[in-house]
């Protein structure tokens, strides 16, 4: 899925705030200067700033402008995180070095999945597992199921999120290095295609106090 002109402007301002280079206080610059910057639209801007906003990254002050916030924080946002890789995602996220790796390998469907991707129990789908690192500590990991004739969320028009603070699968504890009995954050996640088929089912773990809050924005068409 190509990120849209507003996801990626929008980036771009959060990584340079939580690295510092924007600090608390800092005036934006203009919707104009903005778009003329990016050449896009002044409502392709209007949408970044949006989107940074409900990041809880800056503030708008009527009648003068938007500025950074105070104490910019983490918001996980949906889908917009959806159009990013997570090189992209937790590099924006971050100063610190970010490291992600991938285990990619084809399985037998289990009744469950077999039943939500309309397959036979057996029949083989592609399984993904990402890991995810900052500075050296471990941020996330997810497990990934799709069929095998599709690929990435290129097809998907909706996407449905259940998060919950659950006992984590021994896999996501030993990466999280969570302690026996803790709860970790986890994101259970079907993507949709416009036919309503599942294209694809995902798993995320993260450290329970990895974001302060989760923005959901479910559809998934296209934007500008």
């Amino acid at each position: 899925m190509n990120e849209p002109a507003y996801v990626a402007i929008a980036g771009e301002y959060a990584w340079r705030i939580r690295k510092g280079e924007l600090r608390p206080g800092t005036q934006l610059p203009s919707y104009s200067e903005i778009a003329g910057q990016y050449g896009v639209s002044d409502i392709v801007v209007r949408k970044a700033l949006e989107l940074l906003q409900g990041q809880g990254l800056v503030r708008s002050v009527r009648r003068r402008g938007v500025f950074v916030a105070d104490r910019p924080n983490l918001v996980r946002i949906s889908p917009e995180r959806q159009m990013e890789s997570p090189e992209v995602t937790f590099g924006n996220e971050s100063n610190q070095e970010i490291r992600i790796d991938r285990e990619v390998e084809q399985v037998h469907a289990t009744d469950e999945m077999a039943e939500a991707f309309g397959l036979s129990p057996g029949d083989r789908i592609t399984h993904i597992v990402t890991r995810a690192s900052e500075g050296g500590r471990p941020i996330s990991i997810s497990d990934t199921y799709q069929p095998l004739d599709v690929i990435g969320t290129s097809n998907a028009t909706f996407l449905e999120e259940t998060v919950a603070d659950r006992l984590p699968a021994p896999m996501h504890a030993e990466w999280l290095q969570a302690i026996p009995g803790d709860l970790i954050k986890t994101v259970h996640q079907r993507f949709f295609a416009s036919d309503d088929r599942v294209v694809m089912i995902s798993d995320v773990s993260y450290p329970r106090d990895r974001y302060d809050s989760f923005v959901f924005r479910m559809p998934l068409s296209a934007s500008p």
